[in-house]
């Protein structure tokens, strides 16, 4: 028999269906090197921005988060990619040195339980990291005089929970001083931040996932009072809001229905759903950056 005949099988030839999953192999090792690749990049970005223990910290900080959503798409049998992190190497346009990271899922949704587990499962997994983190950090930061600030300083604002945090670990601070974070207490405070961001109830970030699974389509009309009180914020306190604005009210209510939408939350997920919430009120942060000089 010559070694150029072909097999045919569901259609195919043998010989075309051994290029196919070639490409296939190569497909799949590529995207491996891309992850494995984009990961290694954030980690040099976050450690030219900051230094070692804050690129670990905020690594280890957005790897959980997302590894959160990975597992639970896992468990349910949704296909997903591994994290995408993403490198921004920048400081004076971006202090964190990363733009964080993402996973893709592909396929829809089985019903409103495995989307609200997908969509908490995320900050919550980061929000275990972030914490320990961040009273780490706190613990090693300090006071200093006021006086030796330099001209523009970034400084951060604070939530409920990063300052009653530090009050308790730090003490009041002293007239006259103001506090220097530890590289530690920056990723926890970046932590926080990403948290909160997150957890927005509002379209298809993970607040409007969970938002959706608690409230159906009902939940459209909170997307809308959301969205009316995040653009008072901008518009009275923080005008850097702005672009986030934009980009929410052009991807809008936009919140596709799992296959089974009417399977309702069990009350324990309605009740972890209302302190995920709490979370996001305590994490938010209206004014997160000033620079001495322009307060």
């Amino acid at each position: 028999m010559r070694s150029d005949e072909y097999y045919t099988y569901d259609g195919y030839s043998y010989q075309e269906q051994q290029k196919n999953a070639s490409f296939l192999t190569k497909l799949k090792n590529n995207r491996l090197i891309l992850h494995v690749g984009l990961f290694l990049l954030t980690i040099y970005s976050t450690y030219i921005t900051h230094g070692i223990l804050y690129s670990i910290s905020i690594i280890t900080i957005l790897l959980a988060h997302e590894m959160g959503h990975y597992l639970m798409c896992r468990k349910y049998g949704i296909g997903a990619t591994l994290p995408f992190f993403i490198p921004f190497p920048f400081p004076m346009l971006n202090p964190f040195g990363t733009m964080g990271a993402v996973i893709k899922m592909k396929g829809r949704i089985p019903n409103r339980r495995a989307l609200f587990d997908i969509g908490a499962a995320g900050p919550l997994a980061g929000l275990v990291v972030t914490i320990p983190v961040l009273i780490i950090g706190l613990l090693k930061s300090n006071f200093v005089p006021n006086s030796e600030i330099p001209q523009g300083t970034l400084f951060l604002g604070e939530s409920v929970l990063f300052s009653q945090l530090g009050k308790l670990i730090l003490g009041p601070t002293p007239e006259g001083f103001d506090t220097m974070l530890h590289p530690m207490a920056f990723a926890g405070w970046a932590g926080l931040f990403v948290t909160a961001l997150n957890l927005l109830p509002i379209g298809q970030l993970d607040g409007g996932h969970i938002l959706y699974s608690i409230f159906g389509h009902k939940s459209e009309q909170i997307y809308k009072f959301t969205m009316g009180a995040f653009i008072i914020v901008c518009a009275v306190w923080y005008p850097g809001w702005m672009l986030l604005i934009i980009l929410l009210l052009w991807f809008g209510y936009r919140h596709p229905a799992p296959e089974n939408d009417f399977i309702p939350l069990d009350p324990k997920r309605k009740l972890i759903g209302y302190v995920t919430f709490c979370i996001f009120i305590i994490s938010f942060i209206p004014v997160p950056f000033r620079v001495i000089g322009m307060q």
